[in-house]
């Protein structure tokens, strides 16, 4: 529940401020006929709608376990996830690309440049706030991994996405700026629609990125080897069992994973001790790795298990 505050903590801020940005984006191209603050107001829109369905869909994720879902709803969120990659490329990226292109093959000066500047200026202070909020929550939560390392192994696509956009929208700022600054200059207002088209390709980029990570979320990813871990030793330390083989993981959303244990059981142990041994197990488990919402053990030997994952590695 802690991370999924602090995701939380990350879209509010960032909803808000894109909000406010879009809508002075918006009001800014329109007095001032510039492609590139029309990207950028086209950009904070899809943004604020992304920010919404990140929220919707953490909404949805945390519905409870019910006949047709019985491991719960947890990934809602990995779908809704995707959608938002989906819609950066096929709304942001795409719509930027368009305005660009138009705007190279039929360029108009920009009027009053002036409210394009301040309007970028203070949009800059803005989504810098937001960067700044979502990328100390990705701080707390990636511990000492590397950025990039972070980002492969999280399981909770709501704070990186939210980082990702912000950093793109960072760096369409400033290709915007650059933009209109260099068609102000040089008196080529085809530079203002070359600033638009590269404000599309960073969005595409972004997209890509942000749908391959939540595509393996989303098809199901095993929990990290410390889980796994802490699972294998709580089967190990069980008199009745001779061997913990390994375990079978895949998480269902950030906080959702399902586990299955191949052990193998002590000879002289009995069907109703194995029975016991079992529920001791999974009451332990669910003790010590609040995470796992349900686990199936397997009675397996050493050699059959190590069959199935050879085979499996093939």
């Amino acid at each position: 529940m802690a991370a999924h505050s602090g995701s939380k903590t990350v879209i509010y801020a960032a909803l808000a401020g894109n909000t406010l940005i879009a809508i002075t984006k918006f009001v800014a191209a329109f007095f001032t006929g510039s492609s590139a603050m029309l990207s950028e107001g086209v950009h904070s829109l899809v943004d604020t709608g992304n920010g919404a369905l990140l929220l919707y869909g953490l909404s949805r994720a945390a519905r409870p376990a019910d006949v047709t879902h019985p491991f719960g709803h947890g990934r809602e969120l990995y779908f809704w996830s995707f959608i938002v990659a989906l819609l950066v490329f096929a709304l942001g990226a795409g719509i930027s690309f368009y305005e660009g292109v138009i705007h190279m093959l039929d360029p108009e000066p920009i009027r009053n440049v002036t409210i394009t500047y301040v309007v970028l200026g203070l949009s800059i202070v803005f989504e810098g706030f937001s960067w700044a909020v979502a990328l100390k929550e990705f701080r707390t939560t990636k511990g000492k991994l590397s950025y990039f390392q972070a980002v492969r192994e999280s399981k909770d696509p709501s704070v990186f996405t939210v980082l990702f956009e912000d950093t793109a929208a960072l760096l369409g700022l400033v290709i915007a700026l650059l933009g209109i600054f260099l068609s102000q200059l040089l008196d080529m207002p085809e530079l203002d629609g070359l600033a638009s088209i590269g404000i599309a390709i960073i969005l595409g980029l972004t997209a890509i990125f942000l749908a391959r990570e939540t595509k393996g979320l989303l098809m199901g990813e095993a929990a990290d080897a410390v889980l796994q871990d802490k699972i294998l030793d709580i089967a190990r330390r069980d008199s009745s069992v001779r061997g913990a083989n390994g375990v079978i993981t895949v998480h269902l959303g950030p906080d959702q994973v399902v586990a299955a244990l191949s052990v193998e059981f002590e000879d002289a142990v009995k069907a109703p001790e194995i029975e016991a041994c079992v529920i001791r197990l999974e009451a332990e488990v669910r003790s010590t790795v609040p995470e796992v919402v349900a686990l199936f053990v397997k009675p397996q030997t050493s050699a059959t298990w190590q069959e199935r994952r050879a085979a499996l590695a093939d």
